[in-house]
């Protein structure tokens, strides 16, 4: 086997582990959500008691991303990603051990903090292993592998009582331990993170270094699209099923509704990977980002009608996870290899402040009395300045000649 078919080839197989990564992560990140029923049950946590267990994870994911990635561009992406993978998949098994809120809370923190520090590595790692035609897709279509996961924590939850809520945490711990030894012995570094330490040893770039270059306008866009796009995700992860339920649908329609809010979301995601490698990719981008807030308008206005709102839901996956897989493929072609882990590292954790806010807005706003179509409305104005910012993000990157350096 000749050299670049052998390269190919170990690309091929990192871009599998960093899919199988993605769905891990999805049912971690969906499993608040979908075993909060039983955890309410159980525990009788406030509105904003859950609003801080719901956010717990993602404070964690904040402190992993900026962490993770700064560490991957000094020591490498395999080591920090291995790591992160273990530590999440461990944290999810003690969540199931937990027996009030406070420690429900802190298993979640540790949690996300394995997670934070793998995503924006993995993401580092499919775009430095794909072909630059295809990074973007390539991106875009592992993402996918995360709602998916969300979909399968979703059917799980469905299968199950809510007095079962636990199993979920425990498939979540799992799936990434089984996972983690794996691709310690089969998977390799980063060929183009590998040449650059051959090259230079250079020292990794700081955080500063993402706004120099001209890089400063792209990097803001990025981040407030970031942080407006994970607020909304994360709302609707945590609060759509209380919300449909408290709107008059049974836990069970509830459910269903989440899991097609997954599908849609997958199977969205895997296309707009497809279509930004494609002469479609400028009219994807716009539609996306305007179908966003039309459908949360929809969603908010439905009438008392379960096939209806079942299907708004899972169009309203499918903006708003394609918006998500968008941003996660613009993040690592706006940066150099040298600081590509510390800038899409911050991209990540910005977005994760967003995350923060989000389930806490929602706890916040139910407590105040709002019902489901008014909380809904809500959020309007941020969306469409999240939709404005992303696309002005589109069009300073098809403009901007991205340094191609490793």
């Amino acid at each position: 086997m000749n050299l670049d078919a052998q390269n190919r080839l170990i690309g091929r197989r990192t871009i599998i582990f960093c899919a199988c990564v993605a769905l891990c992560e999805g049912i971690d990140l969906q499993a608040a959500g979908v075993a909060a029923a039983g955890i309410g049950a159980e525990f009788k946590p406030t509105p904003d008691q859950f609003g801080t267990f719901f956010s717990a994870s993602t404070f964690g994911l904040f402190l992993g991303a900026l962490i993770g990635g700064r560490l991957a561009d000094s020591i490498g992406r395999k080591k920090v990603l291995v790591t992160s993978v273990g530590l999440f998949g461990f944290f999810s098994l003690l969540t199931a051990l937990a027996w009030d809120v406070p420690s429900l809370v802190w298993a979640r923190l540790f949690t996300g903090l394995g997670l934070g520090g793998a995503l924006p590595i993995l993401i580092a790692l499919v775009s430095e292993s794909s072909s630059v035609k295809n990074q973007s897709a390539s991106v875009a279509m592992v993402y996918a592998a995360t709602p998916v996961g969300g979909a399968i924590a979703s059917l799980i939850s469905l299968l199950i009582g809510a007095p079962q809520w636990r199993l979920i945490f425990i498939l979540g711990g799992v799936l990434p331990l089984l996972v983690a030894p794996l691709m310690a012995f089969a998977m390799r570094e980063s060929t183009a993170f590998q040449r650059r330490v051959d090259d230079a040893m250079p020292r990794p770039g700081s955080f500063a270094a993402i706004f120099a270059q001209g890089r400063a306008l792209r990097t803001v866009l990025l981040w407030l699209s970031f942080f407006l796009a994970l607020l909304l995700l994360y709302l609707l992860l945590n609060w759509l099923p209380s919300l449909l339920v408290s709107d008059g649908l049974t836990r069970l329609q509830a459910a269903g509704a989440q899991i097609g809010f997954n599908v849609g979301g997958a199977l969205s995601a895997v296309l707009i990977g497809y279509l930004l490698g494609g002469r479609l990719r400028n009219a994807s981008i716009v539609i996306t980002f305007i179908a966003v807030p039309i459908l949360l308008v929809t969603l908010a206005r439905a009438p008392a009608d379960v096939g209806y709102i079942l299907l708004i839901v899972f169009l309203l996956g499918c903006a708003v996870v394609a918006a998500q897989a968008f941003l996660y493929a613009m993040a690592p072609i706006a940066y150099p290899t040298s600081i590509r882990g510390v800038g899409v590292g911050t991209a990540v954790a910005v977005g994760r402040i967003g995350s923060i806010v989000g389930p806490k807005l929602g706890g916040y706003l139910k407590s105040a009395g709002h019902g489901p179509a008014q909380l809904l409305m809500d959020l309007l104005p941020l969306v469409i300045i999240g939709s404005i910012c992303a696309l002005l993000l589109a069009w300073r990157t098809a403009r901007a000649r991205l340094p191609q350096k490793i």
